[in-house]
């Protein structure tokens, strides 16, 4: 319906006839039907929002609930609905307009730009609400849990309010959004300053998103920013990690791009945990397996077939290359610490809850003035933080009371203790 069309239908000319009518002096009937029509045009207009906000709303509300699907949860959320209702009574306002004012063009043109205004902000803030019930609705389903909803939901909200911004300050100053858009490249540069924080988010959250590199529910450590803990929320211009003693550290997401992190998430996704930890061995206690030792250690489950086989091997070099064993420096002989070594790989490879698809492993590191570092490299099958601990002391709980057994013992520094014991003898 046009202007020209509303204009013939001379309301406020109808409505001074009918005060006329009424007995109304002429002078008095000039005064007031103006009012009555701008009275008549706020009736109608809140009128029709009363109705889209309370019968309209609680029919779509019910219809809504009886249905399955999720996206009409998004599209008739209450609060959407709400936003969209409060665009009815300034759209009718708006066209009614020349209507009321039939004789005062400039005062038509006044309000309508005021009306326009309120309607881009009411339209703005509907399709915020609109948003952030998609964002929800995503955010809640399982496989959306670990993306960075909220840093695109900020950047779209951004970029919403910046459009919106710019055609309200268009029709305030009466002129074409482009002439403004104009304007703005020529202060680019100021702009890139005052939201460099946000534009460098919105490029290293594409980044991170595109590559993959991480995701809400993440373990990371970044020493930098002394984070060492979950990403609980990752937005335009911070990742939030809640830490291992609940503080919560924001990093900026640039920093993430360019500065190093650790990511954990290969680990929780792979099948086990790695376990590097090392005893070290006294130097003095390492020495050849007597024939009494060798029986000992025969009767360990664990080493029973690897005794006899090493002493297969051995005994068939010495006779081939004929050693002489009068002497302990001749020929090869096994060694307590080798033995050990041993034992130590079989007891790994036979615990549930190492993982035996993976890297399984005790070697020797390079002897230092505190002794031979005897290292346990192994995965455990189990990665959960409180169980792997556990695991990991239970088997060094053994390897160390085990030591004694092979008449070896555990290299450390002297205590207060050792020197008093030596004292007393």
């Amino acid at each position: 319906m046009t202007k020209e069309m509303l204009s013939d239908y001379r309301i406020v000319e109808n409505i001074n006839e009918y005060l006329v009518t009424l007995g109304t002096g002429q002078s008095l009937a000039d005064s007031l039907d103006q009012f009555i029509a701008v009275g008549l045009l706020l009736l109608l207009a809140f009128s029709a929002n009363f109705i889209c906000r309370t019968v309209l709303l609680h029919v779509v509300t019910k219809l809504v609930k009886n249905t399955k699907v999720t996206w009409d949860d998004v599209l008739f959320d209450k609060k959407v609905l709400v936003n969209l209702s409060r665009m009815v009574a300034p759209v009718l306002i708006y066209v009614l307009l020349p209507v009321v004012f039939p004789r005062e063009p400039d005062v038509v043109s006044f309000l309508q730009r005021l009306c326009m205004i309120y309607i881009i902000a009411t339209f703005l803030r509907f399709i915020n609400v609109f948003l952030t019930a998609i964002y929800h609705v995503y955010s809640e389903k399982e496989q959306f849990k670990d993306r960075p909803l909220k840093g695109l939901l900020q950047t779209a909200q951004v970029t919403l309010f910046f459009i919106g911004g710019i055609a309200i300050v268009s029709i305030l100053m009466n002129k074409s959004p482009a002439v403004l858009l104009t304007g703005l490249g020529a202060s680019a540069a100021i702009l890139m300053l005052v939201f460099k924080d946000s534009i460098m988010g919105f490029v290293s959250g594409i980044q991170l998103s595109a590559n993959n590199m991480l995701r809400v529910g993440d373990w990371i450590v970044m020493s930098k920013y002394g984070a060492d803990g979950t990403v609980i929320e990752v937005t335009l211009n911070t990742v939030k990690v809640r830490n291992w003693d609940n503080t919560i550290t924001t990093i900026p997401p640039y920093a993430l791009v360019s500065d190093s992190f650790q990511n954990w998430r290969g680990m929780q996704e792979s099948g086990g945990r790695r376990v590097k930890r090392s005893i070290r061995i006294d130097m003095n206690s390492v020495k050849f397996c007597t024939p009494e030792m060798l029986d000992k250690y025969r009767k360990i489950h664990l080493l029973a077939d690897y005794i006899d086989e090493t002493e297969r091997v051995v005994s068939e070099y010495n006779e081939t290359h004929h050693i002489d064993n009068s002497l302990l420096v001749n020929g090869r002989r096994q060694t307590n610490l080798g033995v050990f070594r041993a034992y130590l790989n079989n007891y790994l490879k036979n615990l549930d809850a190492v993982n035996k698809e993976m890297t399984c492993m005790v070697r020797q590191l390079q002897p230092t003035e505190q002794g031979i570092p005897i290292e346990l490299y192994f995965f455990s099958a189990i990665k959960e933080w409180v169980v792997y601990e556990s695991i990991q002391a239970d088997v060094f709980d053994h390897v160390l009371a085990i030591i004694p057994e092979f008449e070896l013992r555990v290299f450390q520094n002297p205590t207060g203790s050792d020197f008093r014991e030596l004292r007393t003898n």
